[in-house]
């Protein structure tokens, strides 16, 4: 397959009006369903690492899940034919034999689904008894190295953007298997309907890849051929990294920075480079100075925490944030602090807004009695992931619905 160098969908210009449209959709979008991308990240590291003379590789997806699963739909492992693998598709309990399914998809270089029911009480099933109750369907795709439109590389083509992005991937097609576990990245009108393997669903399928992408929800969904066959396309949002911004050089920033590493956040620290310990370059992408820039590296995906103790200091940076495009703005210290901050602004003629009041939270953090830097920064970090996923962080047993929502129709 011919390799084609892609572009974001904002520097398309294209315009028809679907195409047009694309560029909209990123100011829409809503809270992200998934958030995968640290295991993505790891995936494809390793896959760029393997020596392909030697070994060959299979991708296991889980494109389908119905009811209760451990890991939801876009949760991938990959797998080498020596039996070493890296990420998970469910708990545990499922890779075991997602393993040898996995070896089966590279012996035969031919794509396979498979769907486990923990649903029903039968013994063969593997996973019964786990008491997930659910039905997990797991595409294992074997992974050609030349052919750069492998679904590793799509995916490494996204790890980097900082807008949402779709990939449509065939995990049914009753008529046509060989187009079985195809993946298609989502750029423009015309390169759909170029790249899409069923053209009399392209249409149809382009449309619903849009709503998924202004709701920001993945979806598998199912249509029909003109010939009466089943196809089945998972429609995956795959959204940018949480983009963590700390202000500050003292030592709470390191516990916060670490925990933020571990979920796989991207993180810049905005401090004097030469008044932090080392070990923080180990931690952030980059360590900014306050005088510089900072500003275009804030996106609608990113959370900003003021943590620089100095009340003028964080007043300054405040101010500043309030033109960015930071989603969460969180401020250390009392309630009554914060609110000195907003009359200040207000005197000056600068009121803060409702808009901006909803995303700033002071004091920063989840009310679960932290006192130490450690707790302190577990509240933040579990408020940030709350808010971007728009959820109220209570507790899971006083949830009235289901844990996650249907991605299936």
């Amino acid at each position: 397959m011919v390799f084609r160098n892609r572009l974001l969908l904002s520097q398309l210009g294209c315009t028809s009006r679907k195409c047009t449209s694309f560029k909209n959709l990123f100011r829409t979008f809503g809270p992200p369903t998934q958030a995968p991308m640290k295991e993505i990240r790891q995936i494809v590291a390793a896959y760029g690492q393997i020596d392909f003379s030697k070994n060959k590789t299979a991708l296991a997806t889980v494109v389908r899940v119905e009811g209760s699963s451990y890991r939801r739909t876009g949760a991938r492992m990959l797998v080498l034919d020596n039996g070493t693998y890296l990420g998970g598709i469910s708990g545990g309990c499922l890779e075991g034999d997602a393993l040898r399914r996995a070896q089966k998809a590279i012996l035969s270089n031919q794509a396979s689904v498979v769907t486990y029911d923990t649903t029903r009480d039968d013994h063969t099933q593997i996973g019964v008894g786990l008491g997930c109750n659910g039905i997990i369907d797991v595409l294992f795709t074997p992974l050609d190295s030349a052919d750069l439109d492998n679904p590793i590389y799509l995916l490494r083509e996204q790890a980097d953007t900082r807008i949402p992005r779709l990939l449509a991937t065939i995990t049914g097609c009753e008529n046509t298997p060989e187009i079985l576990g195809r993946s298609i990245l989502l750029e423009s009108q015309a390169q759909w309907q170029l790249e899409f393997p069923l053209p009399e669903l392209s249409e149809t399928v382009l449309s619903d890849a849009l709503q998924c992408l202004k709701k920001g929800e993945t979806q598998t969904l199912f249509y029909k051929t003109d010939t009466g066959g089943d196809v089945r396309v998972c429609l995956e949002v795959l959204m940018p990294e949480t983009h963590l911004v700390l202000y500050g050089n003292n030592n709470d920033i390191y516990t916060l920075a670490r925990i933020s590493k571990e979920l796989g956040w991207n993180l810049t620290v905005v401090a004097n480079p030469l008044k932090v310990e080392k070990s923080l370059f180990a931690l952030a992408s980059q360590v900014l100075h306050p005088s510089g820039e900072i500003q275009p590296l804030i996106d609608p995906y990113t959370a900003v925490v003021l943590m620089a103790h100095d009340y003028k200091t964080d007043f300054q940076n405040l101010q500043n944030l309030l033109h960015s495009q930071a989603r969460y703005i969180g401020l250390l210290g009392p309630r009554k602090r914060a609110q000195k901050m907003f009359d200040a602004l207000g005197a000056e003629g600068n009121p803060v807004s409702e808009k901006d009041l909803a995303r700033i939270f002071a004091p920063t953090g989840l009310d679960i009695g932290a006192v130490t830097p450690e707790e302190i920064a577990l509240s933040i970090a579990a408020e940030i992931r709350a808010y971007f996923a728009g959820r109220n962080a209570a507790s899971l047993r006083l949830r009235a619905s289901a844990i996650h929502e249907k991605t299936f129709t």
